[in-house]
């Protein structure tokens, strides 16, 4: 999973944003997020934007995982808990998986494990200059 850890490593927003991945594995991938701050909204609550980007980036990582580029089509968040501080872990398991799409479950935790998050996503497969020659 070397490759994976370099995709990630690549993310130059999801660093900014402060993603750390933990574990990344075939369809699989788990990452945390620090509350800080900055994080948070007008509400003293951690963003919508922040969660999603946690989301995001490990469905990404997860969808990526097989070695070829997969880019997002459709993804739905539902906003299920409100979070001020701590830290947050997502999780993202593939469900479904064909030549051309995969999908995948995103939860989105505290460290209570409380679900604070869930998002369905949707990634297509890209054809990579290797496959095509």
């Amino acid at each position: 999973m070397e490759q994976i850890r370099k995709f990630f490593q690549e993310d130059r927003f999801a660093h900014s944003v402060g993603i750390e991945l933990l574990e990344a594995s075939f369809g699989r991938a788990k990452a945390k997020l620090e509350i800080r701050e900055h994080h948070l909204n007008a509400l003293n609550t951690v963003h919508g934007a922040a969660i999603y980007a946690l989301a995001d980036m490990v469905g990404g990582i997860a969808a990526n995982s097989n070695g070829n580029s997969a880019v997002a089509l459709n993804s739905n968040i539902s906003f299920l808990k409100a979070v001020s501080k701590g830290v947050l872990f997502a999780e993202a398991t593939e469900i479904s998986s064909n030549h051309k799409l995969s999908s995948y479950i995103i939860r989105v935790t505290d460290e209570k494990d409380d679900l604070i998050a869930i998002v369905q996503a949707l990634a297509y497969k890209k054809k990579d200059a290797a496959q095509s020659e």
